[in-house]
């Protein structure tokens, strides 16, 4: 799953461990003065819930305990300057042992056991740190020191988890580094472990599967500001956390919001399977492509018969399509890779751990978990496409789908990041793409043309919000979210019909199992309540990333950045060299679109420049200026300087608080100042 770093909110949010129970909590005790409590419908979906799911089946809980050997005396983890990057302790109200019914109660069942919190055995040299971040930093007992398989999202947090692993078990070195995937929990907290010095010589080892470098800086460049505005959806970045609003994040709590690095692999898996001993561990390195992430690898311990599974098994199903936006998934490839799992490793396997969550013991176990997620993704896959080819379309599916009762009763089959909703959709985006087939919906107008038109043929205002107002009294939300829907969009200013659309929204999340689905209907109900919320923007470029980032991916967003209508009519060729790394590129002007070409160089071209990359690296950035670099004699130039500034005038700065629901915005985006720096990727955990 793709990860993304981002800073959190500082919204304000009540004390952690000092909400009511649920029997005392009442609508003032809601972070949100206009927000409503569950209503008697939503509090029917939850009783059904919690007589017909397997809450007799206990064993996650009793795994989640096993092997805990201390926790730290500390909730909160805070950076040099004394900012809290990671706070455990906001979510202590879920361990009151109370059932807040504005919480699905299979939902409330993974918050809880989400919170986990310090060291744990899995089995004979091999350690979790658990709760100190979206992942779990794993440690492996090798001859001489640590091996260590994820490294977390951020320094602060991954200098935490060995700081309190070495003072439990004994301080060993650290011998090598394993990704297992390239999102950025996996990889991100690498420099509080480890030296890239002692990387370069050969002292330590950075082992990940082939392909890693590219997607770990790639994946999520191009449509990165579109991707950090939706994920205050997915992920509820803003969200105070509270019964009523933010409680989970299914792989974990949430994420970081430290610094992140990244050190490049000495080492890269590129065979399907491939055994290596590091430190005196074997290893069996299972690579998986295009499963949870474009290149990933599960590990095999044949030695202590244990299995790491990656982010590919967890305790949830997972997001084919992660709704902050990415390439959806393969699931039949998802389900094949685990089935080569179980039949590689998983008839001999006495101990099954992952990248989140918690272990399963015991060989019996390790088949059943393997066989339910494989079994999981198959069936969607398969199920929906049969559904399709008799002719249901993508608008369709997620009413008509249905998971198997028998994989219905097994919570390891239960989507908590995923959701049946917005994952079978994905299937058959995957191969027939967005279109129904229907010539209505070939070319729809924008809401807000066509909206104005519903509204004034169901007689204006009046009548849709005395109409939606008998529906939410009916408990039928959906169907009055349809008609208000279509107000707002006509009439972006009408209040009332936003917040009678928050208020179905609100009720709409209350329902859902899957965070990503609880926290896109509460985040939506927020904005349309209060405006679009304040806090800090995503932070995620850092000088790691822009190091590994190649410089066509930069380029290439250039093209993205360009205003084609200030673009038009001009014409440029551009060359730019940079020897340090060997490399040169072809940048073109021509009907309004910037292009280019690497290994090439125009003969005529209007400018070159000649920088080395590690210059460049501050552009990018946007530490430096490119007038600044010339300034410094860093740049060489050749040709008419003022194509820079033009170019530079071209690019617009995307607005991270664009708005989504129709008259939520407060202010009007004042672009800062323009330049050629990369605006921020939106790297999250998917």
């Amino acid at each position: 799953m793709a990860i993304l770093l981002f800073a959190l909110t500082n919204c304000s949010e009540k004390e952690a461990g000092t909400f009511p129970t649920d029997e005392n909590l009442k609508v003032s005790d809601h972070f949100d003065p206009k927000g409503k409590g569950p209503s008697k419908y939503t509090l029917e979906v939850w009783e059904n819930r919690k007589k017909t799911l397997p809450f007799s089946d206990v064993r996650d809980y009793e795994e989640q305990k096993k092997g805990f050997i201390a926790a730290p005396s500390y909730r909160q983890i805070k950076n040099a300057d004394g900012r809290v990057v990671w706070d455990i302790g906001r979510y202590d109200f879920l361990l009151q042992n109370q059932e807040f019914k504005s919480i699905h109660p299979s939902l409330q069942r993974i918050a809880t056991l989400n919170m986990g919190y310090g060291l744990y055995k899995v089995s004979d040299g091999i350690y979790q740190v658990r709760g100190f971040d979206l992942s779990n930093m794993t440690l492996i007992e090798g001859k001489t020191g640590w091996i260590l398989v994820d490294v977390l999202t951020t320094r602060e947090t991954a200098a935490a988890a060995l700081k309190f692993a070495n003072e439990q078990l004994g301080e060993r070195p650290v011998r090598a580094v394993i990704y297992s995937h390239p999102h950025a929990d996996h990889f991100g907290g690498v420099r509080a472990v480890i030296n890239e010095e002692d990387v370069i010589s050969g002292k330590v080892k950075v082992i990940a599967p082939a392909g890693f470098m590219d997607f770990a800086v790639s994946e999520n460049v191009i449509a990165g500001n579109a991707m950090n505005r939706r994920l205050f959806y997915q992920y509820g970045v803003l969200l105070p956390v509270s019964p009523y609003g933010h409680v989970d994040q299914a792989l974990s709590k949430n994420v970081s919001s430290g610094l992140l690095g990244l050190i490049a692999p000495t080492l890269y898996i590129s065979k399907p399977v491939e055994e290596h001993t590091v430190d005196g561990v074997r290893m069996i390195f299972q690579n998986t492509p295009n499963t949870e992430a474009p290149v990933e690898m599960n590990t095999y311990f044949p030695d202590k018969k244990a299995l790491w599974m990656a982010e590919n098994v967890t305790a949830t199903i997972h997001n084919i399509y992660t709704l902050r936006g990415a390439l959806v998934r393969d699931p039949l490839q998802w389900s094949k890779k685990i089935s080569e799992a179980l039949y590689l490793f998983g008839q001999e396997a006495e101990v099954m751990f992952a990248s989140h969550h918690w272990p399963r013991w015991g060989n019996d176990r390790v088949q059943e978990v393997l066989r339910t997620q494989r079994d999981a993704y198959a069936h969607i896959h398969n199920t929906v496409m049969h559904l399709a080819n008799k002719g249901v379309t993508v608008n369709e599916i997620h009413n008509v789908y249905k998971v198997p009762e028998s994989l219905q009763q097994q919570w390891a089959a239960r989507a908590y990041h995923g959701s049946v909703e917005h994952n079978s959709r994905a299937v058959i985006n995957r191969y027939l793409g967005y279109w129904d087939a229907n010539p209505a919906t070939l070319m729809p107008l924008p809401e807000r043309e066509s909206a104005p038109l519903f509204v004034d043929m169901m007689g204006g205002s009046g009548p849709i919000i005395k109409k939606g107002k008998a529906l939410f009294a009916e408990g039928k939300y959906r169907l009055a979210g349809e008609l208000l829907n279509k107000l707002i969009f006509a009439e972006p200013n009408n209040q009332e019909a936003k917040e009678l659309l928050a208020d179905c929204y609100e009720q709409i999340g209350y329902q859902q199992e899957s965070t990503s689905l609880r926290n896109s209907f509460l985040a939506g109900a927020y904005e349309l309540r209060n405006g679009i919320p304040g806090g800090e923007s995503p932070k995620s470029v850092t000088p790691d990333i822009i190091r590994s980032m190649s410089t066509g991916i930069w380029l290439d967003f250039l093209g993205i950045k360009l205003n084609s209508d200030k673009a038009k009519d001009i014409k440029f060729k551009m060359n730019l060299i940079t020897p340090d790394n060997n490399e040169k590129f072809l940048i073109e002007l021509s009907n309004a679109t910037l292009s280019n070409v690497q290994g090439f160089t125009a003969k005529n071209a209007d400018l070159s420049l000649t920088l080395n990359r590690s210059d460049l690296n501050l552009v990018m950035m946007g530490v430096k200026t490119f007038e600044e670099l010339v300034g410094e004699g860093k740049v060489k130039i050749e040709g008419d300087i003022s194509i820079l500034k033009q170019l530079v005038g071209m690019m617009d700065e995307f607005d991270l608080t664009f708005e989504i629901l129709p008259g939520t915005k407060k202010d009007k985006f004042q672009a800062s100042q323009k330049d050629l720096k990369l605006d921020a990727p939106a790297y999250i955990e998917d």
